[in-house]
């Protein structure tokens, strides 16, 4: 898809959910540690820091590059076919997780050595 010019990026795209859609659907561990979202379908997946990385792995299975943060305050592309940082237009509200969404999250699922299962 392309809009505005910049190929991958669809800005009306909604969030899929306020979390990890595997890690909340069960998916081991089932936590993560920052949540990106996907900037052509909308699909919310966990960084590459979490033990499961599924937002870059929904990017390479889909055919959907570019990857958004999900976390207050950024508002960064990140494209991981090239590994590089881009400009990107605004997206869609929700524009990042809900604010009773912890960092690492969900609530109840992260255990205690949490910093020692980060890549």
């Amino acid at each position: 898809m392309e809009t505005d010019g910049i190929p991958g990026i669809d800005p009306a795209s909604a969030p899929s959910g306020e979390g990890c859609a595997e890690c909340l659907a069960g998916a081991a561990p089932g936590w993560w540690f920052h949540l990106r979202r996907c900037a052509t379908c909308g699909h919310i997946g966990c960084c590459d820091s979490s033990p499961s990385q599924h937002a870059t792995r929904h990017a390479r299975e889909s055919g959907h590059p570019v990857l958004t943060s999900f976390e207050p305050g950024e508002d960064w592309f990140w494209n991981a076919e090239t590994n590089e940082f881009m400009e990107g237009p605004a997206m869609s509200a929700p524009t990042e997780r809900p604010a009773a969404q912890p960092v690492p999250g969900p609530a109840g699922k992260v255990p205690p050595d949490w910093q020692q299962r980060l890549h």
